[in-house]
C-alpha cells in the first residue's frame, strides 16, 4: 500500500468550524476573528478576561541534536497534545508560524507530518493570518524611515558606516545578503551598504514573541538600537519615532492564532523567531493564554537542547515567568545512528553498536537538562526501518541517567501512538519534581554567562575573545545591559562549534565572534561562528515542483 504523503493525509481531515474548535477551551465565537472558517485570532479581550484562571502545567518538547536524517519535534509536539486529549485531559500545543522560505526551499513546512498534523496545512505553511507579512511591514517601515532621516538632514547624527538596521524578506534569497542602498543620484538619498534577513531573522519577529501586550510591544519596538553616532552613541527606534506605527502595522499580528490538529484538538501557532539569533518559541503571549484555557500545554523550542532548551528556560521562561514542568526529548533511532558515525545511506541496516555510541549525545541532553531543575523524557519517534535492538539500546540509555524512554508511532497512528507518553508525562508534571531554575542568574555578568552556557551545556574547556569582543562585553555591562540574558548563535549541529563533530564532543573551545545587542527583544546575541541570517536556495529548490493541478488543489507542497 503506498504511504500517504503529509499533503494528501491533510486535505483528507474532517476538520470542525474553528468557533467549535474555541468552545472546547471555553473561548467563545465572539472573541474569535475569523480568517477563513478553519482559523481565527483570538482577541485581547478574551485574553484579558482569562488571566484570572488557574495556569495549566506546560511542558516543553526539544530534541537531540538535529541531524539530516530528521527527528520529528514538531510531528511530536502535535501527537502528544493529541495524546494527552486522548486519556481524557484538557490540552492543546503550541508551535511556531512555517516560514516561506524554508517552505519553497529544502526543508518544507512546520505543522507536524503524518497523521499528527496541524491544519489547515496549505494555508498554515503558506500566508496563514498575514503575521510575517506585517512583522516584514513593520521592519521595513523602521529601515525607510531611518534613510528618510538621514536624507532630511540627519539632526541625530547617523554614522552610515555603524546603521545597524537592515532590511527583511521572508523568502530565501542569497542575491539581497549584501547590497548597496540609495544608488541613482541625490534624489535617491546617501548610497550606503546594505542587505537584507530572512523574515524570522528579525529582531521585530522577536519582540512580538516576548510582548506581553501591545503596550510592551510598542515599548520594546521603541527600544530597538537601529545605529550609532560617530561618537558610538545609540540611536532608538523611538528617536526618529518609528514605535508608534511600528505597532499599529503589528496590532493583528499580536493576538495568537488558533487552529486544530487532524484529531480536532486546538492548536495556537504565533510567532517563529530564527532559533539562532533568537530564541526559537513561540509567543509568549501564546502560551501564557493556552495555559489559562488548558490543564496542559504542549510547546516547543528550536533545534537541539542545546540550543532551543537552553533559550527557552534562560530567555523565554525567566522574562515570562513561566515554570516548566516536565521537558520530552525527541529521538529517532536513524539520527543516533548518525551520531554514532553512520552514514546516511546506510541509515536502513540495523546497528546495535552505532545506535549505542550515538546515545551519548541523548544521556548529555538529559543531564544538561536536569541542571534546570525540570524533569525528563524520552519520545523515540518510530521509524519502520527500527529494529527492536536499536529501539532497546535507547531505551537503556535513557534508564541509564534516569529517564524512561517511551516508543511513539503517533506519525503512522495519531494520538493512540503516544498515549503510552502521555500517561507518563501527566506523572511527570503532577509528581511536584520540576524545580525550575535558570542556569544562571541576572546579575552574572555577561561574560560569565556566556561562559556558564559553553561549559556547562556545551561541556567545552572554555570560550575564546579577542580584544574586540572583550571590549564589547566590557561596553554592553558598562551600557547598563548587564542584566540581560544571553542569545547563544551556534551550529545546531553539533555541541561544539564544528557542524561535523557528532555525539557529545568535550574540551573544545567556543571562540565569540561578535557581540549584538537586541535591546528591544532584551538580550545579548553572542554569536560564536557564521550564521546565515538570510539563506539561499538549493540547486532544486521544492518551488520547483510546487503547483496547483487540475482541481485547484496545491500539489508538491509536501
Amino acid at each position: 500500500m503506498a504511504i500517504k504523503s503529509d499533503i494528501e493525509i491533510a486535505r483528507e481531515a474532517s476538520k470542525k468550524p474553528i468557533a467549535e474548535v474555541g468552545r472546547t477551551i471555553g473561548i467563545p465565537a465572539d472573541a474569535l476573528l475569523n480568517y477563513g472558517p478553519y482559523k481565527a485570532k483570538v482577541s485581547f479581550d478574551f485574553i484579558n478576561q482569562a488571566q484570572n484562571n488557574r495556569d495549566g502545567k506546560l511542558i516543553l518538547v526539544t530534541a537531540i541534536t538535529p541531524t539530516p536524517a530528521g527527528e520529528g519535534k514538531t510531528t511530536t509536539t502535535v501527537g502528544l497534545g493529541d495524546g494527552l486529549n486522548r486519556i481524557g485531559k484538557r490540552a492543546m500545543s503550541c508551535l511556531r508560524e512555517p516560514s516561506l522560505g524554508p517552505c519553497f526551499g529544502v526543508k518544507g513546512g512546520a505543522a507536524g507530518g503524518g497523521y499528527a498534523q496541524v491544519v489547515p496545512m496549505e494555508d498554515i505553511n503558506l500566508h496563514f493570518t498575514g503575521d510575517f507579512h506585517a512583522i516584514t511591514s513593520a521592519h521595513n517601515l523602521l529601515a525607510a524611515m531611518l534613510d528618510n532621516h538621514v536624507y532630511w538632514g540627519n539632526a541625530l547624527g547617523f554614522d552610515a558606516r555603524r546603521v545597524a538596521w537592515r532590511r527583511v524578506l521572508d523568502m530565501n534569497d542569497r542575491a539581497l545578503r549584501s547590497i548597496v542602498n540609495s544608488l541613482g543620484g541625490t534624489a535617491n538619498g546617501f548610497p550606503r551598504e546594505d542587505g537584507f534577513d530572512i523574515t524570522v531573522a528579525s529582531e521585530v519577529m522577536a519582540i512580538l514573541c516576548l510582548a506581553m501586550d501591545l503596550k510592551d510591544l510598542e515599548r520594546r519596538l521603541g527600544s530597538i538600537v537601529i545605529g550609532y553616532t560617530r561618537d558610538r552613541k545609540p540611536i532608538l527606534a523611538r528617536d526618529i519615532k518609528g514605535d508608534g506605527a511600528m505597532t499599529v502595522l503589528l496590532k493583528d499580528a499580536l493576538m495568537p492564532n488558533l487552529v486544530q490538529t487532524l484529531e480536532n484538538n486546538p492548536v495556537f501557532i504565533h510567532g517563529g523567531p530564527f532559533a539562532n539569533i533568537a530564541h526559537g518559541c513561540n509567543s509568549v503571549l501564546a502560551t501564557k493564554t493556552a495555559l489559562k484555557l488548558c490543564d496542559y500545554v504542549v510547546t516547543e523550542a528550536g533545534f537541539g537542547a542545546d540550543l532551543g532548551a537552553e533559550k527557552f528556560f534562560d530567555i523565554k521562561c525567566r522574562k515570562a515567568g513561566l515554570t516548566p514542568a516536565a521537558t520530552v526529548v525527541v529521538a529517532t533511532v536513524r539520527a543516533l545512528k548518525m551520531h554514532g558515525g553512520v552514514a546516511k545511506d546506510d541509515l536502513k541496516h540495523e546497528n546495535v553498536a552505532a545506535t549505542a555510541k550515538g546515545c551519548e549525545n541523548l544521556t548529555r541532553h538529559l543531564e544538561n537538562l536536569r541542571k534546570f531543575g525540570v524533569p525528563p523524557v524520552v519520545a523515540i519517534n518510530n521509524f519502520i526501518t527500527d529494529t527492536d535492538k536499536e529501539i532497546g539500546e535507547v531505551m537503556k540509555a535513557a534508564e541509564a541517567v534516569g529517564a524512561k524512554a517511551f516508543l511513539c508511532t503517533h506519525w503512522a497512528d495519531g494520538s493512540k501512538g503516544t498515549e503510552a507518553l502521555a500517561h507518563h508525562v501527566v506523572d511527570l508534571a503532577e509528581s511536584g519534581q520540576s524545580k525550575f531554575k535558570p542556569l544562571y542568574p541576572d546579575e552574572m555578568p555577561l561574560r560569565d554567562k556566556v561562559k556558564t552556557i559553553a561549559t556547562e551545556i556545551y561541556r567545552a574547556a572554555d570560550i575564546a575573545c579577542d580584544a574586540s569582543v572583550e571590549a564589547r562585553f566590557k561596553e554592553l555591562q558598562a551600557g547598563g545591559y548587564g542584566h540581560l540574558p544571553i542569545c547563544m548563535a551556534k551550529t545546531q549541529y553539533s555541541f561544539s562549534t564544528d557542524a561535523n563533530k557528532k555525539g557529545a564532543p568535550t574540551g573544545h573551545i567556543v571562540p565569540i565572534r561578535e557581540l549584538r545587542l537586541s535591546a528591544g527583544a532584551e538580550f545579548i546575541v553572542a554569536i560564536t561562528g557564521e550564521i546565515m541570517t538570510m539563506p539561499g536556495l538549493p540547486k532544486a529548490p521544492a518551488a520547483n515542483t510546487i503547483r496547483l493541478n487540475d482541481k485547484g488543489q496545491i500539489e508538491g507542497l509536501f
